[in-house]
């Protein structure tokens, strides 16, 4: 993102989300606030994975989405692979990653990871 303001909001998350962990309170808030930039600035993914993102919090008082893979799609040869099972999820690092791909929209290979996780929460 562009703003000034919702780029110093991310940085705030990575270091809550690194220091405490999972705190829903602040978390869920300060992801809502940082969806609100995110329509200022039109940018449709972005408030989508946002939504999804603190709605999956405010369920589950986590975040059970695994890091996308980085294998080309041609690679997975058997689409019913099981699936990751949540204790193969690190909750704190899944979600900084995902938190940390807001600060570069432009970048193809982060939307195509929001794309991922927004599919993911989805799901």
């Amino acid at each position: 993102m562009e703003n000034k303001k919702a780029l110093k909001l991310i940085d705030k998350i990575l270091t809550d989300l690194e220091k405490s962990g999972i705190n829903t309170d602040t978390l869920i808030e300060d992801l809502k606030a940082l969806r609100s930039y995110a329509l200022e600035q039109q940018v449709p993914l972005v408030v989508k994975v946002l939504r999804l993102t603190y709605e999956h919090i405010e369920e589950n008082d986590s975040f059970l989405i695994p890091i996308p893979d980085d294998e080309p799609i041609e690679e997975q040869e058997n689409e019913n692979e099981a699936p990751v099972k949540n204790e193969d999820v690190n909750p704190v690092e899944s979600l900084m990653y995902l938190v940390s791909l807001f600060k570069d929209i432009k970048n193809k290979m982060n939307v195509m990871d929001l794309a991922d996780y927004r599919d993911a929460l989805n799901a």
